[in-house]
């Protein structure tokens, strides 16, 4: 994968968690209240400083009521 594709890839997954957040009603600080994750890292997160553990991703996918699909470009495929 090209650093272009990484970088797009992350900037995605950063929008896609900024969203389901805001569209769930939730501050970083009423997610780090559910201490999944610390304020802080989420805030790193969500900018794209800082990779995101998909263990926290599930969480957070749970907390905010989405499937783990909607952090998945549609033009993915596993292979």
């Amino acid at each position: 994968m090209s650093r272009n594709d990484y970088s797009e890839k992350r900037r995605f997954l950063s929008c896609r968690l900024i969203e389901a957040r805001e569209q769930a009603g939730l501050s970083q600080k009423q997610v780090s209240d559910r201490k999944i994750v610390s304020q802080s890292e989420l805030s790193k997160i969500e900018n794209g400083a800082r990779r995101l553990d998909f263990l926290i991703l599930l969480e957070l996918a749970k907390y905010y009521n989405r499937p783990i699909t909607f952090f998945i470009p549609e033009n993915e495929s596993v292979k």
